[in-house]
């Protein structure tokens, strides 16, 4: 509308040379108001009709041309005879000619003034569109990565639960004195399961502790047979990460290591924290055989998944040798892609 009357007003500059500016900015005004509505109308029309009911229906676009092309005859119509019947001998006093009501030139000039003024609704209603469905698609992705992060979360949980209770069903079988503590250490793995793995994040010193009461769990299994030792150099425990992010590599080396293994075997673990930066080795030995594939089980993918969807720097490589399996993982815990995880 301001632009509008602008555009008149700079018009009339030189057909209404002896009139006062408040005068003058009246006039363009008044014109103005009353050739709007056909803008608008036409404009609603394209809108309404050929885009929301038309292009995102998927019908066909000759169809939607041809729907367009008689309502823009009709706004130019009704433009025209309101402009010479109406505005210029009643508004205007005459103060141009405008004889004839479908002349070339200023039929012409009506259809680009409409054509103007709809192609920017039209524009205005695309860029919308685009934006919204651009924010609806990343709604979309987000909602699908916070779901396969809930999956690969509640696929952890029971994998873990499993491997433990098969630790305590084998000291159960021995009658160990072992089996009432190593119950109440499980209890505690299993609050953190059920509440401390369901935020998004944790601090540091949360998961390292929890993997210490692992380690002192599968100590009572193994006894002397196995040498583990846990190196820790952080310089700060508030550091927050993702939960059961670790855990996983450490049961690994349990299950692969120490559980195959017939004679004496270890399990060196070392985590390191420098300016958010966490670097994680861990390492264990295996019996001698001459495959050397690395093949990811349920907890390796999993953690690799969610390396991927969590933090953007990270770097994960996996050594497999006949007598030794190694894991070095090095994460950029500052620089992680949020997902607002609501469990229910």
């Amino acid at each position: 509308m301001l632009h509008e009357s602008a555009l008149e007003y700079a018009w009339f500059n030189s057909y209404f040379p002896n009139v006062t500016v408040a005068e003058r900015l009246w006039l363009a005004v008044r014109t103005v108001w009353f050739i709007i509505p056909f803008k608008v109308l036409f404009a609603y029309f394209l809108i309404w009709v050929i885009i929301d009911r038309g292009l995102n229906r998927n019908k066909p676009i000759p169809l939607l041309i041809l729907k367009a092309i008689p309502a823009l005859l009709v706004a130019i119509l009704l433009y025209r005879v309101t402009l010479r019947y109406y505005v210029v001998p009643i508004f205007l006093k005459n103060a141009w000619v405008d004889n004839q009501l479908l002349k070339l030139r200023p039929v012409l000039s009506a259809f680009l003034d409409i054509g103007f003024a709809a192609a920017c609704a039209v524009a205005m209603k695309l860029l919308r569109m685009n934006w919204l469905s651009r924010v609806r698609e990343k709604k979309l992705v987000q909602e699908k990565l916070e779901t396969e992060l809930k999956f690969l979360r509640t696929q952890t949980n029971p994998h873990f639960l499993f491997n433990t209770l098969n630790n305590i069903y084998a000291l159960a079988r021995k009658k160990s004195d072992d089996t009432a503590d190593v119950v109440m250490k499980l209890s505690k793995l299993l609050r953190f399961m059920l509440y401390e793995s369901r935020k998004e994040r944790i601090p540091l010193s949360t998961e390292i502790r929890m993997i210490e009461d692992y380690i002192e769990l599968e100590k009572i299994r193994y006894n002397e047979r196995l040498s583990i030792s846990l190196e820790k150099d952080i310089d700060d425990c508030g550091q927050l990460i993702a939960p059961l992010l670790l855990l996983p590599f450490i049961e690994n080396a349990f299950k692969h290591g120490a559980s195959e293994t017939r004679f004496d075997s270890y399990i060196n673990i070392r985590v390191e924290l420098k300016g958010g930066w966490l670097k994680f080795c861990i390492e264990n030995s295996k019996e001698e055989t001459g495959d050397t594939t690395v093949t990811d089980n349920i907890g390796l993918s999993n953690v690799r998944r969610q390396l991927e969807l969590m933090y953007q720097e990270h770097t994960l490589q996996v050594d497999n040798q006949k007598d030794r399996f190694a894991v070095h993982l090095t994460i950029n815990l500052n620089n992680d892609a949020t997902l607002s995880l609501s469990y229910h």
